[in-house]
């Protein structure tokens, strides 16, 4: 058995951290909108063990999402299920898009119906929920406002506008960002006052090359932070605007072109 899937990616319209938990994790209020960005996996039944063939080194070890989430499937079923994934990575990693919760998502998905588990969704998220704070939202399916720490989901309409995901190549560690964020709540850095994200503030701070890019072109232009970056967007709605917008973007950064999605390639595995 064969299967073969898209493992989109998302962005955050907005992303407000609201206190800490006890437990060391942070309440949010957030709103995800997934996009038309996509990694590539496939799945082979193997007789045993979890094989991942990538193009990203960064994959190659088992700490990764893709392999706990196998594991996870592997250790619920009761005879010794192997399985090869295959994985082509487009989403930038460490940026704010979710590529590996989405990743882990698709693979929990996929494994269960390839290995007929029979989990139901509620039972799926519940394991996403081990590997990462965005798997749920993979698993949900559906664009959403969350709250909690990002699990909690109240549907929405999908957003109608055009996206250009700019994307500084920076590696951003979501647990450093938000440890950052604690130090910085601190010293009352002023860019925290930035409505659309909570990040704001400290990304800029450590990354002058984005801050003066902010500086220059904010005032033309809404520039959105996904998640805790480093990827950015900006809405457009026709091709003047566009064309205006790819002028600004640093010739040594990349950029994607993306659309809103109404939901995600992977309900047919709910």
């Amino acid at each position: 058995m064969k299967v073969s899937i898209s493992s989109p990616a998302k962005i955050n319209l907005h992303l407000k951290i609201l206190d800490k938990n006890s437990d060391g994790y942070h309440n949010l209020d957030t709103s995800f909108q997934f996009i038309d960005l996509y990694d590539f996996m496939t799945f082979e039944q193997a007789k045993d063990g979890i094989l991942i063939d990538t193009n990203n080194s960064l994959l190659n070890a088992k700490e990764n999402t893709i392999y706990k989430a196998a594991v996870s499937l592997q250790e619920l079923s009761k005879k010794n299920f192997g399985v090869k994934i295959t994985i082509k990575k487009n989403i930038p990693i460490g940026a704010g898009l979710g590529g590996g919760s989405s990743n882990a998502a698709s693979t929990i998905m996929v494994l269960n119906k390839m290995w007929g588990l029979n989990l139901n969704q509620d039972q799926m998220i519940n394991i996403g929920r081990t590997i990462g704070a965005d798997v749920p939202f993979f698993i949900n399916c559906k664009n959403a406002f969350a709250s909690g720490i990002g699990d909690i989901f109240q549907e929405k309409k999908s957003d109608i506008s055009k996206y250009i995901i700019i994307d500084p190549k920076i590696f951003n560690s979501t647990q450093k960002m938000f440890s950052d964020y604690e130090k910085s709540k601190k010293s009352k850095n002023e860019l925290l006052k930035d409505g659309q994200n909570s990040f704001w503030g400290i990304f800029l701070k450590s990354n002058k090359e984005v801050e003066d890019f902010y500086r220059k072109n904010s005032k033309k232009h809404q520039i959105y932070l996904s998640g805790s970056g480093s990827t950015m967007f900006i809405k457009y709605n026709n091709d003047a605007e566009k064309d205006k917008i790819l002028k600004i973007i640093p010739s040594n950064w990349r950029f994607f072109l993306a659309k809103p999605l109404q939901y995600s390639p992977l309900r047919e595995f709910v």
